[in-house]
């Protein structure tokens, strides 16, 4: 589904060049659930801002089920975006203004999808998480994990291959983040590639495989789990 070769990207900074990813190289099958670690400055979001086609990069390749992304215009750099990739963030990123179910349907508003098919879709979509009595309150009257679960029908009501959560559970309690985390495991289960920036080790070690990043550089790629098998 995913693959890097030789990804390098720097930033001007000043007078001076800012190297940030050196040379990354990666492979994440369809299917899926991963989570990418490091330190603050190890390039974790410059990574994710690459495979969500908001950034691009200076050197290397990137393919994305099989279509080579490389220097995108923002025209097609959408197109590609809205056809493979679902975004869930740290901050929820809701309009205030508008209902869970509006907040939701609100990518199938760009689209031009039919007022009345996106609601119908969006409130499908808040049942799958859990929210269809919610569907009508205002982001303020929802807690910090329904609001991450409005985000993550959001990013879900446009079928994408791919759900890039970052931070997803970074500004929620631990019980709430396990919650979400379940909620991301079964989207998981049902075929999405689930890709997970987080700081936070007993997230990682709630999806298949963790990769560290390290000054720029994959430090390790990790092993996909295997299942346990009871042989009583």
């Amino acid at each position: 589904m995913i693959k890097l070769s030789n990804i390098h990207k720097s930033y001007q900074v000043g007078k001076n060049r800012l190297h940030v990813l050196k040379g990354i190289d990666l492979d994440i099958a369809e299917g899926e659930l991963v989570s990418i670690m490091g330190s603050s400055g190890s390039g974790k979001s410059t990574l994710l801002n690459i495979l969500g086609i908001l950034d691009n990069y200076d050197q290397g390749e990137y393919y994305l089920d099989g279509t080579l992304i490389k220097n995108l215009n923002e025209t097609r750099a959408a197109i590609y975006r809205n056809k493979f990739i679902g975004f869930v963030f740290q901050s929820f990123n809701l309009i205030s203004f508008k209902n869970a179910m509006e907040n939701v349907a609100l990518p199938l508003y760009y689209q031009k999808v039919s007022r009345r098919k996106r609601n119908r879709l969006a409130l499908e979509y808040l049942d799958k998480v859990g929210l269809y009595d919610w569907a009508h309150h205002l982001p303020n009257e929802l807690s910090g994990g329904q609001k991450q679960r409005v985000a993550i029908a959001r990013a879900l009501i446009s079928d994408p291959s791919v759900i890039l959560a970052d931070e997803p559970t970074g500004a929620l309690d631990t019980q709430t983040s396990y919650e979400v985390m379940e909620v991301l495991k079964d989207i998981n289960k049902n075929g999405k590639t689930v890709i997970i920036v987080t700081h936070e080790k007993d997230i990682s070690e709630m999806t298949q495989r963790v990769i560290r990043l390290r000054d720029g550089m994959i430090e390790s790629y990790g092993l996909e789990k295997q299942p346990v098998v009871d042989n009583k």
